[in-house]
């Protein structure tokens, strides 16, 4: 049942994690939020199909979904089994996905995720790998066409492919909003394209794009503006992982400096202030610190949080942070891998499925679209 925009205003003092929320143009009926989930099911194509449809339909009683990291470009593609929104035939393949999730009253956003160096020939189709400098991340990829494999030298960046860059996420946010997407997440985390520039190990450049904070976020707030420009302000949320450290290492990021993460992530945060997005995403261990909250009231907009990617969020974390007031949604990933039924299950206090990690990167619907609702919930 669709929910009215008025019955989304609750009085602050009474927000609970099941009371509804609007992030911008997009209301919530709850302030459980799915987190981009890699599920590598969309094949060689990239285009999502009707097991894809399924799985987020049936989670589409969250406060909204956020999809997997969606490749904007074929170069961009960071894993095998990626879905993509570079076409016409993998927009109309998320339509389906859009198309489900709407059908259940639910809400859903697409994250655009660029890998920059994050990737393989052996993932691209052999497609050049571009990035801010020409810095290779340090470790293997694990899986490509070919198996595990170190990561290739990317070639650094000139001034006009940064431009083809911003243009391939803005003409992939207008494929989003086009086929129904309810907005747009950019994926600024986790040591892909975004993040490399952010962070000082991977982007050595000299010109205006690297050096100081100011310069290391311009391309960041710059892709930010543009994608907001194209499809509006109110739909268009970002994703950042400050303080990157060994206990959530991604992708050769190592982010220690607390002096040099605050300048830029604060300049970063200050700049995106004006454009009022939808939200601000920030995945970090502590979402109720100092620095997490400092960003918060820089940002100066709605926030929602994700504490980990190495334990599952519980019922118990995801209320506090609420009651709380350290975000207004909570990001929530596993458990939701496990229980499409989830927010009653936690409404209710009801046990948990387990989830099944040897499934989570398979290819069919066993671990993906099998995972038992409760009893009295309907599951078609």
């Amino acid at each position: 049942m669709s929910v009215s925009t008025s019955e989304l205003s609750p009085d602050p003092s009474e927000a609970s994690l099941f009371s509804p929320v609007s992030l911008g143009k997009i209301a919530l009926a709850n302030r459980i939020v799915m987190a981009p989930l890699t599920r590598v099911r969309a094949g060689s194509s990239g285009i999502p199909g009707e097991l894809m449809a399924e799985y987020y339909r049936q989670r589409a009683s969250v406060g909204m979904i956020i999809t997997e990291g969606t490749y904007p470009d074929h170069a961009a593609q960071g894993w095998v089994g990626a879905p993509g929104i570079a076409t016409d035939e993998q927009a109309a393949g998320w339509q389906k996905v859009f198309e489900a999730v709407h059908g259940e009253g639910g809400r859903i956003v697409l994250q655009i995720q660029h890998a920059g160096r994050a990737t393989h020939p052996d993932i691209n189709g052999g497609r050049r790998i571009l990035a801010p400098s020409a810095i290779a991340i340090d470790a293997n990829i694990p899986f490509t066409a070919k198996g595990e494999q170190p990561f290739a030298v990317p070639e650094a960046m000139t001034i006009a492919e940064t431009r083809e860059a911003l243009e391939s996420f803005v003409a992939a946010a207008r494929r989003a909003v086009d086929a129904g997407a309810d907005g747009v997440e950019l994926h600024g985390a986790n040591g892909y394209l975004l993040h490399q520039f952010l962070y000082p190990g991977a982007n050595q450049r000299t010109d205006e794009y690297g050096g100081s904070p100011e310069n290391r976020a311009r391309f960041v707030v710059e892709v930010v503006t543009a994608v907001a420009e194209a499809v509006g302000a109110e739909r268009v949320g970002l994703r950042i992982s400050p303080e990157m450290t060994s206990e959530n290492l991604r992708q050769g990021v190592f982010e220690t400096d607390r002096d040099d993460v605050l300048a830029t992530y604060g300049t970063l945060v200050d700049q995106l202030r004006p454009l009022d997005l939808a939200y601000l995403s920030i995945l970090h261990r502590e979402p109720g610190g100092a620095l997490v909250q400092e960003l918060r009231q820089r940002f100066d907009g709605k926030m929602i949080v994700n504490s980990s990617f190495l334990w599952q969020t519980t019922r118990e974390e995801a209320i506090r942070r609420i009651e709380a007031d350290h975000a207004d949604a909570v990001v929530v990933g596993r458990a939701l891998i496990a229980n499409p039924d989830l927010v009653e299950r936690w409404r209710g206090g009801h046990p948990e499925n387990e989830s099944r990690p040897e499934l989570f990167y398979t290819q069919g619907a066993e671990g993906y679209t099998d995972y038992p609702f409760l009893p009295f919930l309907r599951t078609a």
